[in-house]
């Protein structure tokens, strides 16, 4: 009996750290991470630069694979579908795990299919209007629609992108009728924008800033709750509306079933990245906010964001056409 007990002992020995043994000699080889937007977008851009640290961090080669198409989907869907050893990670955003599932039938559950790591950036966006408007302010703008009912318009990236649902979070939170008019990508519709046939904009932050920096164009407001470090003398639309935000998040996941010691060890690594001096700068250039946190703050932060761009999508009946 005695012996008995002992190999069972034994064995359960063996088994109870394997997992840690595995964590501890991981990375053993480069790790994969898919950005599932095209080289040299915004994604893409933070994605080569994160890696760097990360892979200084993890010490092991951090490689930027771009699996673009679909808004996204292509490229997470291989995520969700990869062995769960850590060695296959995902940089998602607003667009893919808190917009997509309520505007696109997806081949996979952004909830069951994914483990969340950690949160590790926000791209605020701005309040963009002609030079000639007569808003100086987001209180004179709402005024002014409010005066205007349905002689507005706002430009947006397409339907269902992060900048119809901006203007439609604000025309809910203000109460004001403006018309929606889409563009293949905010750049093309800056042209209108500067000319006045376009009477609002919610650009990203880092492409809209330098259109105000050279006159060509007027800011109101920034759409974090707080005023942000990349634009300080711009204060947030929540001071207006309160409760008011829209940013871009950038978070990291994993396959469904990623093993909790190998999620600590990458979460760390991605909070030390982000952390350092040399990638906040970067990031700024880039009009990224660097983010930290565990990874059960990631997750409530991706299900409020969910549930907030459902509640506009369904009220404001928006469909990716």
């Amino acid at each position: 009996m005695q012996r008995r007990h002992l190999m069972l002992a034994a064995a359960a020995a063996n088994l109870l750290p394997a997992s840690r043994a595995f964590a501890q000699t991981y990375p053993g080889k480069p790790i994969r991470l898919i950005v599932p937007f095209p080289a040299g977008g915004a994604t893409d851009l933070f994605a080569r630069t994160l890696s760097q640290k990360m892979s200084e961090k993890l010490g092991a080669a951090v490689v930027v694979d771009n699996k673009p198409g679909a808004g996204g989907a292509i490229g997470s869907d291989l995520a969700a579908k990869a062995p769960a050893d850590g060695y296959t990670l995902l940089l998602a955003t607003t667009s893919t795990h808190s917009i997509g599932p309520s505007i696109n039938k997806l081949p996979y559950d952004t909830v069951r299919d994914f483990t969340p790591i950690g949160h590790v950036g926000d791209a605020p966006s701005i309040m963009l209007v002609p030079n000639d408007s007569p808003a100086k302010s987001v209180r004179e703008w709402i005024d002014y629609a409010k005066k205007n009912p349905g002689k507005l318009n706002y430009a947006s990236s397409g339907p269902g992108t992060i900048v119809q649902l901006t203007a439609e979070l604000f025309k809910s939170m203000a109460g004001v009728f403006v018309t929606h008019i889409p563009y293949k990508g905010t750049a093309l519709a800056m042209p209108d924008l500067m000319s006045g046939k376009v009477d609002l904009l919610f650009d990203a932050l880092p492409t809209g800033l330098p259109f105000v920096r050279d006159g060509r164009l007027r800011a109101l407001a920034v759409t974090s709750p707080k005023r942000s470090p990349l634009a300080p003398d711009l204060p947030p639309v929540a001071d207006t509306l309160p409760g008011f935000e829209s940013t871009t998040w950038f978070g990291l996941f994993g396959p469904r079933s990623l093993p909790a010691d190998l999620v600590a060890r990458v979460n760390a690594a991605a909070n030390q990245a982000v952390s350092d001096p040399e990638l906040r700068d970067k990031l700024a250039k880039l009009g990224i906010e660097p983010a930290t946190g565990t990874p059960a703050q990631f997750a409530a932060l991706v299900a409020q964001d969910a549930a907030k761009w459902k509640k506009i999508i369904v009220e404001r009946k928006i469909v990716n056409e």
